[in-house]
């Protein structure tokens, strides 16, 4: 979390500088730029919940652009396609290639040219990388939105020849008994059957949103909220039909709640870890080097996240907004398989989560900033909003390509359930944000009135029209008005 907003004063308080007769000490200045750290640590820009960064400025060869060396071996690649390889004869194969090699042009542009986010760990190329990354896949799902339903799921047949075919969904329920009595040979065998590759997926899943997210009472919102998700969609989609213990035990409790503490005892470390970086070559001893070359992969510094719903409707509204997209973008990951016909276990699920957990903690902080801190900020992330885009054309998709499964209308008992759940969040916010708010106005003028009356009153009981308390106050907003 390297790039800060003390960058750019910190440049216009050089600029600004006036000409100095002395030989010219401050466009001396100006030449050799300041740490990188410099600007963040100076106590009026970095904000309360930010760690203090100690930096020696080092530059070396590992953090220089390299725009030119890309551009030469880029051109000597393309090149040696267009001089020496000779071009096959098989369309379908140029096809592939040709969209693979403009890809690739376009990520060697993007990782050279495009603009920094905010984190710099282990480089600032490789958040480059993902944001172009972002891009690419934005441009996927637009192009298959456009499609028809059958050219669509026929389309993944390029990628991998096995799609295209339908599969049917793994039922999660049937025999939900913990301990089942008439298998005299496993009475366990329910649970063991549940204990597949997902259990360790849903572990690190949620220790890598809790270093998303940052806070302890969102990570388990979203978590139990997604498990009403399930219940209430089961009569949708077969595999949402899981056990009770498998929701709350295996689900909310041991697999999520324990990797959320793990990844709470981690942001604990993170916040309390001293922010020091020497080049690598300035460190004497091999220890000390092996050491740096391990941290180059933790953050720059650290932001501890508060975001404080209850202080405003503006908060509130825009953590109520993470929730929902966090919730829409899991329930994608279950939708988009069953409407494109891709199994659970196919590399192109896991390639899509592991493009998430990659571009989600570089939105988290730019919405974060966005909304913490305003006058820095004055327009949403680049990741942030394309990561939005996303989320929202993947539901598109959903929604074209298979209506019917998503208007199979709710159970009457799910739908008085998620009524009354928005009826309770709409009173609260209501109250909070409205009612409360004219209360105690209300209460406070009352309180203010009480007060004059109380004095007036002392004033004529004393018989002189007047007393010392009110010679004060009248003064006090006298000076007031002077000043």
């Amino acid at each position: 979390e390297r790039r800060g907003h003390g960058g750019a004063l910190g440049k216009v308080a050089l600029e600004e500088q006036p000409p100095q007769p002395n030989g010219g000490a401050p466009a001396a200045a100006a030449e050799r730029p300041p740490p990188p750290g410099a600007e963040r640590d100076s106590p009026g820009l970095r904000r309360s919940t930010e760690s203090e960064v100690y930096d020696d400025g080092t530059n070396t060869f590992f953090w220089r652009a390299h725009t030119l060396t890309v551009l030469f071996i880029l051109t000597c690649a393309l090149g040696y396609v267009t001089l020496l390889e000779e071009t096959p004869q098989d369309t379908a194969y140029n096809t592939k290639r040709g969209i693979v090699a403009s890809i690739l042009v376009f990520l060697c542009f993007g990782v050279t040219q495009a603009k920094d986010g905010p984190f710099s760990r282990p480089h600032p190329a490789y958040w480059r990388f993902w944001l172009c990354v972002s891009v690419v896949y934005e441009l996927f799902l637009i192009f298959i939105l456009f499609q028809t339903v059958q050219d669509g799921r026929q389309f993944m047949k390029y990628i991998d020849p096995h799609l295209g075919v339908p599969l049917p969904e793994r039922d999660y329920g049937g025999n939900c008994l913990i301990y089942d009595p008439g298998n005299e040979t496993d009475p366990f065998h329910n649970i063991w059957d549940k204990l597949d590759g997902f259990v360790p997926a849903h572990f690190f899943g949620w220790y890598l949103k809790t270093l998303m997210i940052r806070d302890w009472w969102m990570c388990m919102i979203i978590s139990v909220m997604f498990e009403f998700l399930e219940y209430s969609l089961e009569h949708q989609l077969p595999n949402f039909s899981e056990c009770w213990w498998d929701h709350w035990i295996m689900d909310v409790i041991l697999c999520n709640g324990l990797g959320i503490y793990c990844g709470m005892k981690t942001l604990s470390w993170l916040s309390l870890k001293t922010y020091k970086w020497q080049g690598l070559w300035n460190i004497p001893t091999y220890k000390g080097k092996m050491k740096r070359i391990v941290f180059q992969f933790t953050p720059y510094s650290w932001v501890k996240f508060e975001w404080k719903p209850a202080s405003s409707l503006r908060r509130w509204l825009a953590v109520c907004g993470i929730i929902f997209v966090f919730l829409l973008a899991e329930l994608n990951t279950f939708y988009l398989k069953f409407v494109l016909w891709m199994p659970p276990e196919h590399y192109l699920v896991l390639l899509r989560l592991v493009f998430f957990v990659n571009v989600g903690g570089v939105a988290m902080r730019e919405i974060y900033d966005f909304m913490d801190d305003p006058k820095f900020h004055k327009k949403l992330g680049q990741q942030a909003w394309l990561v939005a885009a996303i989320t929202a054309t993947e539901f598109l998709i959903v929604v074209k390509y298979d209506p019917y499964t998503l208007t199979l209308s709710l159970p009457f008992y799910i739908t008085q359930c998620w009524m009354l759940g928005i009826i309770l969040v709409l009173t609260w916010t209501a109250w909070r944000f409205f009612i409360r708010d004219i209360t105690l106005r209300y209460k406070e003028i009352r309180r203010q009135k009480q007060e004059h009356k109380y004095e007036k009153d002392k004033c004529l009981s004393n018989g002189d029209g007047h007393s010392s308390i009110l010679d004060e106050q009248i003064g006090n907003k006298l000076r007031e008005r002077k000043l």
